[in-house]
């Protein structure tokens, strides 16, 4: 009987499932957006039971495409949204309170609050993270602080926190697991990246109950199976790694040196270590790329915090585009971006940066400007957000990039691409399959059950559809990337200011 993975791709802005086939070729693909709720200035939410219905109902859609059932799949993959934070009464299986989404700034206070008291150089030499908002323990704090009756509840052990994975994990086996693995535990502010273990210390600087907290295993194992009546059959849920990690090993970025780049809602390098964690001296993250047991491997990563999410509010903010796609050809009908700078912090700058405070700022606009030059300029903005990050990683790995491999949706705009080479003086490459970050989740679930013998299967079917060579002049780079660095100094004296 043939048997295929099927991946969960839970994302940001959308839930995806994808069947996978023996050999890594796409089957069915199925996807649904959610809502985005925007509460206040700085505040982004999603509705959890929404996030769980949107993704089993594209695992069916998936599987209807194929006409295959839950008993012809080998294994469960999951990948997801990491940082995001959700919290629900294990009585009633519940949220108390909406998912807070990895973008949020809410906490930014917060963090203010604990450097001041000295704790960030803790938190990053036993986290390998900075202390932002981004990450989940500040925002798990504000939970039990600000949801009547939940720290007392969390005490007491009636809580159960979880990043969207965990979430997913608990919904798919009816209550019966609560787990996630290292590198989703990476992301929380909470997990010591040396012992493998939630950390005593930091729990209690944040006030967390360790009554809250899910087992963690590794990213790739039989954590057990699907709830009766769920899918339909019990099926094995075999692989777990947040969505960078999961995109960096299904571009099978599995030796030290190697870098992937993925084009999302958000843009994130991530560089494989090896078996050392390296400190960053230039604000990146240090974190673990992922487990199979018993070795660890780890990873650089930078993260730009607004990248597709940029032509998204082009569509809907500005109304100068109908459908994302659009960008493309409109960014295309000028010949460049007529001296305009697009810096879109809406909310604050991740690496190397780190100012939850910076806003989204558009420099350079003239009488001749149009809606053209904007997309444009919105389009190399996250190229140059890009650059920023590669070249930080390349300073703390000392090391240079041979070539950058890429995915996600924007990775499909050639413009952009062609535009990330000649601005980072490093051929960009593109995979045939696209669809890494599920496709990470699949062989890490298939490699569990021995539907993959090894990592050697991977790195021999990974395939380049296409190479985008550097073309630009040296001198032409340095002026648009100094033009670009001013910029970003005008966003973040704005929010100085303002």
């Amino acid at each position: 009987m043939t048997q295929y993975i099927l991946a969960l791709d839970q994302g940001t802005t959308s839930s995806r499932a994808i069947v996978f086939d023996r050999q890594g070729n796409l089957r069915a693909i199925a996807q649904k957006e959610f809502r985005q709720i925007f509460p206040q200035s700085g505040w982004v939410e999603h509705d959890a039971n929404e996030i769980w219905a949107s993704q089993l109902g594209v695992a069916n859609e998936a599987m209807a495409q194929m006409g295959i059932r839950a008993k012809d799949l080998a294994a469960i993959g999951i990948t997801n949204q990491r940082e995001t934070t959700i919290v629900w009464d294990r009585v009633t299986g519940q949220p108390i309170y909406p998912a807070i989404v990895w973008q949020d700034r809410r906490t930014a206070g917060l963090c203010d609050t604990l450097k001041a008291a000295g704790h960030e150089l803790t938190f990053q030499a036993k986290t390998g993270l900075l202390l932002d908002p981004y990450f989940s323990g500040t925002k798990l704090k504000w939970l039990l602080d600000q949801v009547p009756g939940a720290r007392a509840k969390a005490e007491q052990g009636d809580l159960a926190f979880g990043t969207v994975d965990t979430w997913l994990v608990w919904q798919l086996t009816g209550g019966n697991l609560h787990l996630t693995d290292v590198t989703n535990a990476s992301r929380t502010l909470l997990f010591n990246i040396h012992t493998q273990q939630w950390d005593e210390e930091l729990l209690s600087i944040l006030e967390i109950p360790a009554a809250l907290l899910p087992e963690v295993r590794s990213s790739s194992e039989v954590y057990g199976v699907t709830g009766e009546g769920i899918l339909g059959a019990q099926v094995p849920i075999a692989g777990i790694a947040g969505d960078q990690q999961a995109a960096t090993f299904g571009q099978a970025c599995l030796q030290p040196g190697m870098a992937k780049n993925t084009y999302g809602t958000g843009c994130f390098a991530v560089l494989n270590t090896g078996s050392t964690p390296i400190a960053s001296h230039h604000k990146l993250l240090t974190t673990i790329g992922w487990r199979i047991n018993p070795s660890t491997t780890y990873a650089l990563e930078g993260s730009v915090f607004v990248a597709g999410a940029v032509v998204q509010w082009l569509r809907d903010g500005l109304g100068i585009l109908k459908h994302s796609a659009d960008v493309e050809p409109l960014a295309r009908s000028v010949p460049d971006n007529g001296g305009v700078y697009f810096v879109p912090a809406f909310v604050g700058l991740g690496a190397p940066h780190w100012d939850s405070y910076a806003r989204g700022t558009i420099l350079g606009l003239t009488r001749g400007s149009t809606s053209a030059h904007i997309a444009r300029a919105a389009l190399e903005s996250i190229a140059y957000q890009s650059v920023d990050v590669l070249d930080a990683m390349r300073q703390d790995a000392k090391l240079d990039l041979s070539e950058l491999r890429v995915d996600g949706g924007a990775a499909r705009n050639d413009l952009m691409m062609q535009f990330q080479a000649d601005v980072l003086g490093v051929p960009v490459v593109r995979p045939q399959i696209t669809e890494t970050t599920a496709l990470g989740a699949a062989y890490l679930a298939g490699l569990a059950v021995d539907y993959w013998q090894s990592t050697a299967d991977i790195t021999h079917q990974w395939q380049m559809e296409r190479r985008f060579e550097p073309q630009m002049p040296d001198d032409r780079r340095t002026a648009l990337l100094a033009a670009w660095r001013q910029a970003v100094a005008c966003a973040r004296q704005q929010a100085i200011a303002g």
